[in-house]
C-alpha cells in the first residue's frame, strides 16, 4: 500500500503512517479550537499568533531588535498563559478524560432511587423558597471540594436534604455533594464562574454551580430562594425554570444513560451560556 501512495504522490512520498500522523494532528487542532471557542483563551491564542507572525516578519525584514525582543518574550508568554488560564487548562485536561472509553470505565453508579430523592427534595425546597445547591459527581472526582465541607457519608434521602438546607441549619450555606449514591459532604465551597456573559439575575448559588461544571463533568441542581424555581447546570451552562418532570427526565438521561419519554407538560427551560 505504501508503494500505491508513492505512485500517486511520487514527490511527496506519503505513506500510511504519514496520513495517520496528519490525521492525529488535525484532530488535536480541531479539538483545541472547539475547546477555546467563546472563551478568554481565544483572545490569548490570537495574541500568540500575532507575536509569532511578528517574529517571522522580523527575521525576514530583517529587524534584529524586534526579533531579539520577541524571541525573549516567548518564555514569559508561556508562564503567563499557565498562570492566567490555569482554570481553562484544567478544563481541557478534564475534557480529554471524558472520552467515550474513559466514560465507560468511570461511568456514574447513580440509581433512579437517588435521583427520585433528589428531585423530591429540590421540588419541596423550591416550593418553600429555600435556597439549595446539590451536586452529583460523575466521571471526574470532586474530592478537593468534598474535603472543603463537612463530611456526612450518609444515604441520600429527601428528609436529610431538607434538613441540611433549612435556613437555621449550620450546613445550609454551600453545596451538598453526592458521590456514589451517598451524601459525601455538606457546606462545600465551590468556585464561582467568571463568565461575563451570564445574566445578572443569577445569584451566588447559580454562579457556583456553573463554576464547578466548567471544571468538572458533575451535574449541579439549584433551588432558588428568590424565584422558587429549579435550575440545572452542566458543562458551564445552565437550564432554568425546570418543573419536576423535566428535571427528572434530565437527571435520568444524564446519570443513567437512558432516554425516558418526556412528559408533555415538561418545561424545556432556558439555556444560557
Amino acid at each position: 500500500m505504501g508503494d500505491y501512495f508513492l505512485t500517486i504522490w511520487p514527490d511527496v512520498g506519503l505513506g500510511w503512517l504519514d496520513l495517520i500522523d496528519i490525521a492525529i494532528v488535525a484532530l488535536l487542532i480541531y479539538e483545541f479550537l472547539k475547546l477555546i471557542r467563546r472563551t478568554r483563551a481565544a483572545q490569548m491564542v490570537l495574541g500568540v499568533l500575532l507575536v509569532v507572525g511578528l517574529y517571522y516578519a522580523s527575521e525576514r525584514a530583517p529587524l534584529p531588535t524586534v526579533n531579539w525582543l520577541v524571541r525573549d518574550m516567548f518564555g514569559y508568554i508561556v508562564f503567563a498563559a499557565i498562570v492566567l488560564f490555569q482554570a481553562d487548562i484544567r478544563r481541557a485536561l478534564s475534557t480529554l478524560g471524558q472520552a467515550p472509553f474513559f466514560r465507560y470505565l468511570t461511568r456514574s453508579t447513580t440509581t433512579d432511587e437517588t435521583i427520585e430523592e433528589v428531585v423530591v427534595a429540590a421540588t419541596m425546597l423550591a416550593s418553600r423558597r429555600i435556597g439549595a445547591l446539590i451536586v452529583i459527581e460523575r466521571g471526574i472526582g470532586l474530592r478537593s471540594y468534598i474535603e472543603s465541607g463537612i463530611p456526612l457519608d450518609s444515604t441520600v434521602t429527601y428528609d436529610l436534604l431538607l434538613s441540611v438546607f433549612q435556613p437555621d441549619s449550620p450546613l445550609h450555606d454551600g453545596a451538598v455533594i453526592i458521590q456514589e449514591n451517598r451524601i459525601a459532604a455538606a457546606a462545600c465551597f465551590l468556585p464561582l464562574t467568571v463568565n461575563p456573559r451570564l445574566s445578572k439575575e443569577l445569584g451566588s448559588r447559580h454562579r457556583a454551580a456553573i463554576g464547578l461544571t466548567e471544571e468538572a463533568d458533575a451535574v449541579a441542581l439549584i433551588a432558588s430562594e428568590e424565584t422558587g424555581t429549579l435550575s440545572l447546570a452542566l458543562d458551564g451552562q445552565i437550564e432554568r425554570d425546570l418543573d419536576p418532570d423535566r428535571l427528572r427526565f434530565r437527571l435520568e438521561a444524564l446519570m443513567l444513560g437512558i432516554q425516558p419519554t418526556l412528559p408533555r407538560s415538561a418545561n424545556r427551560g432556558a439555556l444560557e451560556s
